[in-house]
């Protein structure tokens, strides 16, 4: 049968067929989505390395990654004993072997009893395993110096991350001017910018301080919140404690005045905590948004929303593969916790080896079991060696020329300010490229060093930054940081 004339324009042309997902017909919120942790850096160093595989002459003999908090990859040991009941729960027969401690046999024989078919391989509840949400609620409970925590209001998540796209989720709504508008730090950790940016929400950016070791002032969340609502509906605040890129540690009096802004100005509140075990600098504690929370009493404490999060990717465990963490919601409406419930259905269950990781982070050996004495000293030894890597950044960062970074108090990252001359920056300007952007690339041409620009993290105009981790071994840190102080020195020669 012959076309009609309105079919003509979509037969096949010279026999090819046009296909139906193209950049113009895809989500176009998906194309906005940009991840500088994983982005153009990564993918030259990738390259290079390859390069290097096949031969090839480069001024450097491999490629330091620094981009990324991947501990292990980094070369840090795995905590014995989580390996340990790991490896038993994933084969049981290894329980009978003389080579496993006994209570590492016993928190292995206690998981697999609340695993379908007893086998980490079977699918869990869509918010974990019920005693492993339990064990989560009595560490919350030890940690916040005995304020409870409601097993059914914690979720087992893929790491952290996922429970903070699904809280988003949930608060995303609205079209344009009353389109869901949410409040993340700059610098800013980009799993937030990106998972706005495919939600189609409206990012609205806060400041921190960076003349005041990045501090964060509620007076610049006034500014911020102000501002915003002339385009969006702000709903939801989140805060990263203690901060990724930038490493400061929040005081207890910040995180009040955080809390009675959020409740003053109807704002739900995103709490990402994940590096509550890195604290290094000496004054810095770190307080749970949860418990300043309740012990601030009502009315804060009875109808502010809070989602807290934690993972084990980080910490003194670093399992970062094995995507492990957990959400707790505080004054959640029930009805929308039942929502959440029923989203999280759709994904099955968090990875179950990550679940029992996480009970083995919220309930490590006690100090009358076999396992302790080793755990401890393994544990110590991890913060131990990043408290020491802390400080050897801070120092030789900020006696180069040009470079300066603020006191690492916490987490795994230094977010030094670089000062990059006229000529640098134009010349990137003129390649199309940010001017840190341009600066982190020379570096890794020509010493093999990945870090990331601070422009995928987000930094004051004018001013340029790039992150990095103090994860390497020590020595291997230090040589790093040298070659990092020649390359600038040179750089900005060439440049002047």
């Amino acid at each position: 049968m012959a076309l009609r004339e309105s079919d003509r324009g979509q037969a096949p042309r010279k026999g090819l067929k046009e296909k139906v997902l193209t950049l113009d017909t895809m989500n176009p919120c998906v194309r906005r989505v940009e991840y500088a942790v994983r982005g153009p850096i990564l993918l030259r160093a990738l390259e290079l390395e390859q390069e290097l595989r096949q031969g090839v002459k480069k001024p450097f003999t491999e490629i330091i990654h620094v981009n990324t908090g991947d501990a292990q990859a980094m070369g840090q040991k795995p905590i014995t004993f989580l390996r340990q009941v790991l490896a038993l729960c994933v084969h049981p027969a290894l329980l009978s072997s003389p080579d496993f401690p006994e209570d590492a046999k016993r928190r292995a024989e206690r998981i697999l009893q609340v695993c379908g078919g007893h086998s980490i391989g079977a699918y869990s509840i869509s918010s974990g395993i019920q005693m492993i949400r339990e064990d989560v609620a009595l560490y919350i409970e030890r940690r916040d110096g005995g304020i409870p925590a409601d097993p059914n209001n914690i979720f087992l998540s893929t790491g952290a991350s996922d429970a903070i796209v699904t809280v988003l989720k949930l608060l995303v709504s609205g079209h344009g001017c009353t389109r869901t508008g949410v409040l993340i730090p700059i610098p800013q950790y980009p799993l937030y910018s990106a998972a706005l940016a495919e939600l189609d929400a409206v990012q609205v950016d806060y400041y921190l301080d960076e003349e005041h070791a990045w501090a964060l002032d509620v007076s610049e969340l006034r500014r911020a919140l102000r501002q915003a609502r002339d385009h969006c509906h702000p709903r939801a605040l989140c805060v990263i404690n203690p901060g990724n890129p930038t490493g400061q540690v929040q005081t207890r009096e910040c995180i009040e005045a955080i809390i009675r802004f959020a409740f003053e100005e109807g704002l739900f509140l995103m709490a990402d905590e994940v590096y509550q075990d890195n604290v290094y600098a000496e004054g810095s504690q770190f307080h749970s948004f949860k418990k300043v929370l309740m012990e601030m009493g009502p009315p804060f404490a009875a109808q502010q929303e809070l989602a807290s999060f934690h993972s084990v990717s980080k910490g003194y465990m670093g399992e970062c593969g094995f995507r492990g963490g957990y959400v707790e919601v505080v004054n959640m409406d029930p009805e929308v916790q039942r929502q959440m419930q029923k989203l999280l259905t759709v994904q099955l269950c968090p990875p179950v080896p990550g679940q029992a990781l996480v009970d083995m982070v919220v309930s490590p050996p006690a100090p009358s079991d076999p396992s302790f004495a080793q755990f401890h000293a393994e544990r110590q030894e991890v913060l131990g060696q990043l408290a020491a890597k802390a400080r050897l950044t801070e120092q030789i960062i900020n006696s180069t020329p040009g470079l300066r970074c603020n006191p690492v108090q916490g987490a795994m990252y230094s977010f030094p300010r670089i000062e990059l001359p006229p000529r640098a920056v134009q010349h990137a300007q003129e390649l199309g490229l940010a001017p840190d952007m341009f600066f982190c690339l020379c570096l890794l041409e020509e010493t093999g060093i990945c870090v990331v620009p601070g422009s995928g993290f987000g930094q004051r105009e004018g001013t340029y930054h790039f992150r990095m981790t103090i994860l390497p071994p020590i020595e291997k840190l230090r040589l790093m940081l040298e070659k990092l102080s020649h390359f600038h020195a040179k750089f900005t020669s060439e440049y002047s």
